[in-house]
This record gives C-alpha cells, sequence and structure tokens, in this order.
C-alpha cells in the first residue's frame, strides 16, 4: 500500500539515469554545472519533470541541451511566456526544455523534457555561480543540496500551485538514477585541507604549492544528505578587490556592459565589555517534523530535544537587565508570557522549567502568524530587539514571510537558524538578510549551541552606526552600488559589496582605493583596501552575475510594491541571464524533421524520502502532513498515521540525557552565580563537605567558593565547548570580580588544587 502518495511505484520507469555535477571553488565562489542525463526507454514519447533544490544565493545563468549530438542553448524569457512557448511546443509536437524556479521559494527549480522520443538520449546542463560562506573556523563552505524537503502548505492554499507538494518519493537507496560529483579547488593562499560530511575521494594535489586540488565525491550517494564540502585555506581573512570586465557585445552604461568590481571586507571589530541589554525573543518551530532526529546516522538527539537545550544555554546566557520572551509555533503559536519580561532570577527560572516541557507537538509550520504578533508588540525604548528563528524551514509562503520581516526591518535585528538536511535556504537566509542579522546551518553533525551562542555574541555587541563607503578613483570614473548600502557589521563575518564601474580611463596603470567606515560607540573606524584598475575579462562574467543575483533579491525580497519591483527583477534577469521568479530558460529543438507523434507520457522524476532513516512517519503522526493541510492527499485512506516509529523514538530517548556540561549551566544563576549544594558537587564529582573544608577562609561567602570551582571546571573539563559557555563564563567572572579582594587569588589556587586542575588565573583577570 503506498501511503498518501508519498511513494512511487519503483516499477514505473523513469527517464533520468545520471546527475553528474562538476564544481570549480575559486576563493570564495563557486561555478558550478550540474548535468542531467535523460533516456526514454519506453515505445510513447515522454515528458519528464524533475524537482531539485539549490542553494538560494545560486546565479542561474545557463541552461542548454545536447540532443543526438547537437546542442541546443536556451533563452531566458519572462516565466508566463516561456511557459506558454514550452507548452505550444510540445503540443505541436516539437521537444522543448524548461528551466524555472519555484514562484514561492528561491531555492526550489523545475526541469521539464517535453516529448523525448521513444529511444532518445538528452543530456541537460545548468550552471550557476554562487557566493561561498566563510565557518567560524575558517573553513569555506560548499553545499550542493540533495535533500527536498516538501514545503507545508497552509489549509487556505493546499491546492495552491506549490511544485513539492506532488513529487513522488522513493527510499533514497531504491532511485534508480546515479549522483556523481568532482570539485576544483584553487586559491593563490593555498589549500591545507578539505573536509566533507560524505565520503569523498583522497584529496589530489595538481600543483607543487598546493595552490590547486582535486576531489570527487565516492561512488554510491544515498541522497539522504546534502553534500558539504568545507575548504581550509592558508590565508582567509585578507580583504579585496576583483574588477571584472564587461561583456563586449552589451551596450555600454548598462549592467552587463560596464565593468562590475567585488570588494570583500574583513571589518575586525574591537570587543566591547558593555553588552547590549536588549529584548531577546526566541521563536522556536515546535512542528511534527522537530521530532525527528538532527540526522540520519542513529543515536542522536531529536532537533526538538536539540533547540530545548540550545534555549536553555541562551537563556543562561542573557545579560541582567536584559528582556525576554519565548514563542513556540506550529499550526498554532503561544508565548511564554503575553509580553517580554525583564530577565530575573524568578522569570529565568520560570522560562528553563517550561523550555523543558516543550514538544513538537503543534502540527504544521506557519511562521507568519507568530511574526505578525511579534511585531505589533510595541519594542522598548533602550532595549533593542534581537529575534532568534529555529526551523527545519518547510514552509510554502516563503516570500510572505520574508516580507513581513523586511518591513519590520527599522525595529529589529533576525538570526535564523535551520535546522536539519533539506531546511529552506531561501527562508533562513530571507530572513536574516531582510533584517540585518545573520544565518545558521545546523547540518549532519553540527551542533545547534555553538552556532546559536556565536549569533548570541553578536546580538550583544553594541550596534554599528553610521555606515559608509567612499572610493577614491581617477578621474573619469564612478561607482554605483549594485548590492545594498551595507548596514550591518559583524566581527569575523565577511562582508561582500558589488557596484558597476562607470566612465573610461586609458591608462593600464590606474588605481583606486575603496573605504569602509563605520562608528561604535562614537569611536570612528575605516578599513581601506587598494587595488589595481587593470580590468580582466572573464567569459563567465562571475562577478556580474553575482551581482546581478544580490539585485534580484534585494526586490524579489520586497511586496510593498511588487509589480513595479517584478519589472526592476524581470529587466535585471533578461539582461544578465540570472534566474529569477518571474523568468525561466526555455529550450525547444526546431531541428526535427517531423513532429513527434503519438501520446505523450508524464514522468514525475522522483526524489528520496525526505530524511531517509529518520522517522519521516513519526512526523507524519504528529500530524504536521495528515491533519495541517499538507497536500498528501488521502491519508486517512491509506492509515500512513499508523506506522509505528518506536525504533526512532527510542534511539532518540537514549539521547537525551543531559551532559555534565549542560547540568551545571542549569544550575547558574540569572546572575553568573551558582550556590553550593549537592547538584553542584555531582557536576564536581567532589562532595559538599568536602568543598567546604578546601575554602581559604571559612568566613567568606560561600557563592563566591561556588562560582570559581563552577569556572574553573568548564575551563578544565569542558574546553571543547568553550563556544558553548563563553558568555556564561562572562558573566559568573564579573560577578566574582564585583564581590572579591585581593584574596582572590588564594582561592583561584585552592580551587585549582580541589579540582586537581591547573586553570591559569588570568581568566579572573589576575
Amino acid at each position: 500500500m503506498t501511503p498518501c502518495g508519498l511513494l512511487t511505484n519503483s516499477e514505473q520507469p523513469v527517464p533520468l539515469k545520471s546527475i553528474s555535477v562538476d564544481v570549480s571553488v575559486h576563493e570564495f565562489v563557486a561555478d558550478v554545472s550540474a548535468t542531467l542525463d535523460y533516456k526514454n526507454e519506453e515505445k510513447e514519447p515522454v515528458e519528464a519533470f524533475f524537482v531539485f533544490p539549490m542553494d538560494e544565493d545560486s546565479a542561474v545563468y545557463s541552461f542548454q541541451a545536447q540532443v543526438d549530438g547537437k546542442s541546443i542553448v536556451a533563452e531566458i524569457q519572462e516565466k508566463k511566456q516561456a511557459q506558454e512557448n514550452y507548452e505550444n511546443a510540445i503540443s505541436q509536437g516539437q521537444e522543448a526544455f524548461l528551466l524555472e524556479q519555484d514562484s514561492s521559494s528561491g531555492d526550489i527549480f523545475s526541469c521539464s523534457i517535453g516529448n523525448l522520443p521513444p529511444g532518445q538520449k538528452a543530456a541537460v546542463t545548468l550552471s550557476y555561480v554562487q557566493e561561498l560562506s566563510l565557518e567560524a573556523d575558517g573553513a569555506v563552505r560548499f553545499v550542493l543540496p540533495a535533500v527536498l524537503n516538501p514545503r507545508y502548505l497552509l489549509q487556505e492554499s493546499a491546492a495552491a500551485d506549490n511544485i513539492t507538494s506532488q513529487i513522488p518519493r522513493l527510499p533514497s537507496k531504491e532511485l534508480p538514477y546515479t549522483f556523481s560529483v568532482s570539485v576544483n579547488v584553487c586559491s593563490p593562499h593555498g589549500i591545507e585541507k578539505v573536509q566533507s560530511n560524505c565520503p569523498l575521494s583522497p584529496l589530489r594535489y595538481l600543483e607543487d604549492d598546493k595552490t590547486v586540488a582535486q576531489i570527487s565525491l565516492a561512488e554510491g550517494h544515498k541522497f539522504d544528505r546534502d553534500v558539504e564540502i568545507l575548504v581550509y585555506y592558508r590565508e582567509v581573512n585578507t580583504p579585496s578587490v576583483s574588477v571584472e570586465l564587461g561583456q563586449a557585445d552589451a551596450k555600454p552604461g548598462s549592467l552587463m556592459g560596464d565593468p562590475a568590481v567585488m570588494v570583500s571586507f574583513y571589518p575586525s571589530i574591537p570587543e566591547s565589555q558593555e553588552e547590549s541589554t536588549g529584548e531577546f525573543i526566541f521563536l522556536m518551530d515546535r512542528s511534527g517534523s522537530m521530532s525527528c532526529p538532527m540526522h540520519s546516522q542513529g543515536g542522536v538527539q531529536s532537533r526538538i530535544d536539540s533547540a530545548k537545550e540550545t534555549l536553555v544555554l541562551l537563556l543562561k546566557s542573557l545579560p541582567l537587565g536584559c528582556f525576554f520572551n519565548i514563542y513556540g509555533f506550529g499550526s498554532s503559536f503561544d508565548s511564554f508570557f503575553p509580553e517580554s519580561v525583564v530577565y530575573t532570577q524568578q522569570s529565568m527560572e520560570e522560562a528553563v522549567q517550561r523550555v523543558k516541557t516543550l514538544a513538537a507537538d503543534l502540527g504544521g509550520t506557519e511562521i507568519l502568524e507568530p511574526l505578525k504578533d511579534i511585531y505589533r508588540k510595541s519594542c522598548r525604548p533602550g532595549h533593542p530587539r534581537q529575534l532568534f528563528v529555529f526551523t527545519d524551514g518547510e514552509v510554502c509562503d516563503t516570500w510572505q514571510v520574508i516580507a513581513e520581516v523586511q518591513r519590520n526591518n527599522q525595529n529589529h535585528r533576525c538570526f535564523s537558524f535551520g535546522i536539519g538536511e533539506g531546511a529552506s535556504t531561501s527562508l533562513i537566509k530571507g530572513i536574516a538578510r531582510a533584517a540585518g542579522g545573520t544565518a545558521e546551518f545546523i547540518t549532519g553533525k553540527d551542533r545547534m549551541q555553538p552556532k546559536a551562542l556565536r549569533s548570541l555574541k553578536r546580538a550583544l555587541q553594541p550596534v554599528v552606526q553610521d555606515v559608509s563607503l567612499t572610493w577614491t578613483l581617477p578621474p573619469g570614473l564612478e561607482t554605483t552600488l549594485l548590492s545594498p548600502d551595507p548596514a550591518v557589521i559583524f566581527q569575523g563575518q565577511r562582508l561582500i559589496v558589488y557596484a558597476q564601474l562607470k566612465g573610461t580611463n586609458a591608462s593600464k596603470e590606474a588605481a583606486g582605493e575603496v573605504c569602509l567606515q563605520y562608528k561604535i560607540q562614537s569611536d570612528g573606524f575605516r578599513n581601506t583596501v587598494p587595488f589595481s584598475l587593470n580590468l580582466k575579462a572573464d567569459d563567465k562574467l562571475t562577478i556580474h552575475r553575482l551581482a546581478a543575483k544580490s539585485m534580484i533579491q534585494t526586490f524579489e525580497g520586497n511586496l510593498e510594491d511588487a509589480a513595479k519591483d517584478k519589472k526592476k527583477v524581470v529587466d535585471i534577469s533578461l539582461q544578465s541571464g540570472v534566474v529569477s521568479s518571474h523568468t525561466a530558460y526555455i529550450a525547444i529543438n526546431k531541428e526535427l524533421n517531423q513532429p513527434i507523434q503519438g501520446p505523450l507520457t508524464q514522468r514525475d522524476i522522483p526524489l528520496g524520502v525526505p530524511y531517509s532513516g529518520c522517522s519521516l512517519f513519526q512526523c507524519v503522526a504528529a500530524s504536521e502532513f495528515c491533519s495541517s493541510g499538507f497536500a498528501f492527499h488521502d491519508c486517512e485512506d491509506h492509515g500512513l498515521c499508523e506506522v509505528d516509529s518506536s525504533t526512532e523514538m527510542s534511539s532518540i530517548e537514549a539521547c537525551s540525557t543531559e551532559s555534565p556540561l549542560l547540568q551545571l549551566i542549569s544550575l547558574q544563576k540569572a546572575d553568573g552565580s551558582w550556590e553550593l549544594d549537592e547538584a553542584l558537587a555531582s557536576v564536581l564529582d567532589v562532595s559538599v563537605q568536602s568543598a567546604l573544608a578546601a575554602l581559604p577562609d571559612q568566613n567568606k561567602d560561600v557563592p563566591t567558593w561556588a562560582t570559581i570551582l563552577a569556572v574553573l571546571w568548564m575551563h578544565n573539563f569542558s574546553q571543547d565547548q568553550r563556544e558553548e559557555w563563553e558568555l556564561l563564563e562572562r558573566k559568573a567572572v564579573a560577578w566574582i570580580r564585583a564581590r572579591s579582594d585581593s584574596s582572590l587569588g588564594e582561592y583561584v589556587k585552592a580551587a585549582n588544587a580541589l579540582l586537581k586542575s591547573s586553570v591559569d588565573p588570568a581568566v579572573f583577570g589576575l
């Protein structure tokens, strides 16, 4: 029995035979060509429809088909026109190819091949360029999405045109097509190593100085995870400017006709000891899919349990004097408090206890209404609002959600977290970009906690103000920004700016410079980068295409003046060849001697079941799919909700025991201190009596002694999780120093002796 139409009949012929991907990574940009090989093994002509995920930042700039040794290059057109041309070609018996981005989300694409004759092969190749993110450890991260989760449909739009809702699914090991990936990496700074969440071939250096290397995905990828490649260069934090010549046959003064500039800054922002006492709102996905495990390799936490642990850490790390609230959302939403409350010992304890009872029990994924509820409530003067959104990102109204965040971006910053394989990059990156925050993805064996704490540290830093760019150029030249004006800067984060270079200057020795200026608490800072104007040509026009993508994202996320912005998006897309939600690529094989005859058989290319090995059925049993409007049909008839998921649940529950570090953190008070009791002594692995006996001065207050012991324990026994307790330690040390005298050094020495540790007293500012 096929539950809910979720699985396709494996006996049905599938015309897609293989997917091969060639990736070229140069510094911080990837150029990707993906070739899909088809063959019609049926007796009638076939129309094949394939839906696949792609990172939201991908700028698709080329689409072509290879049929019978002939190359058919596609043309980019306004989407409605392209769709009409495709349908007309099919109805006339012509072979046609269509590539389009989903209208509801920037990270879903579809490829249609119409009238593929019996016995014929066709190879379809799409190419795109993409900026690569920089991880906290200096790795450049490239992700090739291989998992496409179904997008949750709202009740009122269950019949809407959402191309993920009807995709047939198969267990990943039964997919009838193969998948291969080859990656070339190039950097003048040298390549130290390459890592991946998937098995790779050995890294092969193509140059003695290790500036060029090659790697490939080992055979047998199961489509149960995205392919993530981490590249480590010898040097990553070097500001740079690249200037690219325009397209030779484009009109001077146009987007593609003039040179384009890409500037990469790495601002060094001094760490302030003054933390922002803002308003911190945590919006937590509690839909059914959050009960799935974090990854498919077994014996791991569920997404909701990892999120709960993260929330406890965040709550404990907040500064005194701030305000906070916690929302949960699914098909409905709730909040811990009617309004944000001041952060005290009492409010923190109440919130921590409520966090521990949270479950993935709110049905579907409807994030728009809780966002509106948050924005309806007035901000508190002197307490800048910081919104943290945690979700596995399976929504259908992506553009509306981004637009809602965009409308309120003057009164808050948004930090977003995509949990698990297949989280929507369009949603997660879109809302962070719309409100000047950062986006993080927790995939594979990543831990959510350090990424969340890293974002909290950014949110606690004073707001960077008066950000501006100034250019110094030779006479006759000027720049026009193509990306939005930089408004937000974070320590350790790369800032990329695109500009158009207008005018003429004949000198080959010409040079310029660009200066990034900003203020922090009235202190001014300048980052200046000089560059040569000896322009370089690039046949692929990489910088132009990335700049066009940046412009398209800016206008697509704004629904206030939709008609005007749609016209801008279409114009940019048609000029640059970069696909948007309003354009598509169309190719028609016009060299057929006669129209293709016979009834046209439709074949939807199946995808792997989302999260193979994870409790998909458990998610359904939690009612996200069956009762919340998801467009899988006839759930009750097929009895999908009766599937037993006890195996998955038992493996998750086995991992839910609190770690010693989390136990220690749970005992910390809102002001940063600890009490010396049996619970703390158990974590420290000492008795209360021996801890009290080791106290150098029995007349001193015991909480200071307990807090010193707790800080030393974290340094000695949990150094590898430092990112998770740095803010906790900062609060604790500040509390200790405010209460201590010249005997603090003696106390630290005695505490080290008791715990058999050797932590440097400098931790306490000694």
